[in-house]
């Protein structure tokens, strides 16, 4: 796999694949980006499971934290790695070590071990580095597209707005049901009434 350019395809065909996902290294705070990642994936219907030694026991986001991925008692789909690439080598042994093993490694925005990395495949995993599935997701979707950011999809169709507040859109471009916020509301509110606020 040349990980320096994943197909599209190889990337919708994970996203569309795994269900849960154990992310190494959260964040309990908010505004941290692990925080911001795991909260999109959640709102997208993925089973997400925190692993944080020194989280261990709490909840992120209403999710048990678990201190290692040994200790999470279902089986996992896919382990983002939300830590320095130092860590990776040693989260892709413990990864490894697990029954059933995952079926992917996923590396995020900065981290990158071609050593975990090459230890992950020898092993029959699928592996992403240096790349994040909150963008990916957004990205394939046209999530991101939509609301201003390039997502190299020339298209003179504008996307539909099924609704107020944020739209939530699935790697196949149908919509799914999503939290809205007080500021999204309060602003259909107001379009409604025909107030600015």
């Amino acid at each position: 796999m040349n990980h320096d350019n994943y197909p599209d395809s190889y990337i919708r065909g994970i996203l569309n694949t795994v269900k849960s996902i154990a992310m190494v290294g959260i964040s309990p705070k908010d505004n941290r980006p692990s925080y911001f990642a795991f909260k999109y994936l959640l709102e997208r219907g993925y089973r997400m499971i925190p692993v944080n030694p020194g989280q261990a026991g709490k909840e992120i986001l209403g999710q048990k934290v678990y201190a290692t991925l040994a200790d999470i008692p279902q089986p996992v789909d896919m382990i983002e790695i939300f830590r320095a690439a130092r860590f990776a080598p040693a989260v892709v042994d413990e990864a490894l070590a697990i029954t059933p093993r995952p079926a992917v490694i996923w590396m995020q925005l900065s981290v990158r071990s071609d050593e975990a990395a090459a230890k992950a495949e020898a092993a029959g995993l699928k592996v992403v580095m240096n790349r994040c599935p909150k963008i990916e997701y957004g990205r394939l979707s046209s999530e991101i597209g939509w609301i201003g950011v390039n997502s190299r999809t020339l298209s003179s169709k504008r996307a539909p707005l099924l609704g107020k507040g944020v739209q939530r859109m699935s790697l196949n471009r149908a919509t799914m049901t999503g939290g809205s916020t007080q500021a999204a509301e309060r602003a259909g509110q107001n379009v409604d009434s025909g107030t600015k606020s």
